[in-house]
């Protein structure tokens, strides 16, 4: 972004953008290579890294932040979205997904009363949809757009909803571990030093971070074929993930 400009009285605003051609945009409901995966896991350290454990960040007002006083405002939107939800994406579904996703929202206090990880700057919304990749005619390696939910958060949550949804199952499993470990080894650069295996814990808790977005967000935003596909997508690939890793237990 080159210029931002917003007068508070009428709303008008200005944003003067660079142009990311001949960059291609990631597709969330197709799902990405291992070599997709490991640039934007990677890219997450670079985001991540800089501004790790500071505390200046809590001064920052836009940056969102859910803490243990949110846990009641999000059960309450939990249950209100739920059924619509259950109503359009449980034929996508199989028995044990729903009951993983009905189960969830008693256990939402847990689940964020038990982030350990020091708060750093987030993205919210890291998918493939949200990525532009290289194409063969050049561009940034990757770049990152869409920053309508910065947060001031746990990293885990980015991490584990980007590889949640980005991969398809079958190719998560076989690079999920190693991608965090390098994702871990990448924050050092930055002279974070953090326990993997404590690290790995919060990832797996935050595969619910993307069953959250599935269930909230689909009821939010408009309604057309392609929205229904790429939540059903998310859906679908996210409580395959919470299961993979174990991720109720964890709470």
């Amino acid at each position: 972004c080159f210029h931002g400009e917003w007068h508070e009285g009428d709303g008008d605003f200005v944003l003067l953008l660079e142009d990311l051609s001949p960059a291609e945009q990631g597709n969330q409901i197709t799902g990405c290579t291992a070599e997709m995966a490991e640039r934007s896991v990677l890219e997450l350290a670079r985001l991540h890294g800089p501004r790790w454990a500071d505390p200046s960040l809590a001064e920052i007002e836009f940056l969102q932040r859910r803490g243990a006083d949110d846990a009641a405002g999000l059960q309450m939107l939990w249950t209100m979205f739920l059924p619509g939800f259950l109503a359009t994406f449980a034929k996508y579904l199989d028995t044990e997904g729903v009951a993983l996703i009905e189960r969830f929202g008693a256990l939402i206090p847990s689940w964020i009363e038990g982030r350990t990880l020091p708060d750093t700057v987030t993205h919210g919304d890291y998918r493939l949809d949200n990525l532009m990749f290289a194409s063969e005619r050049g561009g940034y390696p990757l770049a990152t757009v869409d920053w309508q939910t910065p947060g001031h958060g746990s990293p885990s949550a980015d991490v584990s909803y980007f590889l949640g949804a980005g991969p398809l199952p079958e190719v998560r499993r076989q690079i999920e571990r190693p991608l965090v470990e390098r994702y871990c080894a990448a924050l050092g650069e930055y002279g974070v030093s953090l326990d993997g295996d404590e690290f790995w814990r919060q990832y797996c808790r935050d595969a619910y971070a993307g069953i959250v977005m599935s269930v909230v967000a689909s009821q939010i935003v408009g309604s057309s074929d392609r929205s229904e596909a790429m939540f059903a997508a998310m859906a679908t690939r996210h409580t395959q993930h919470a299961l993979d890793v174990g991720a109720e237990g964890l709470l």
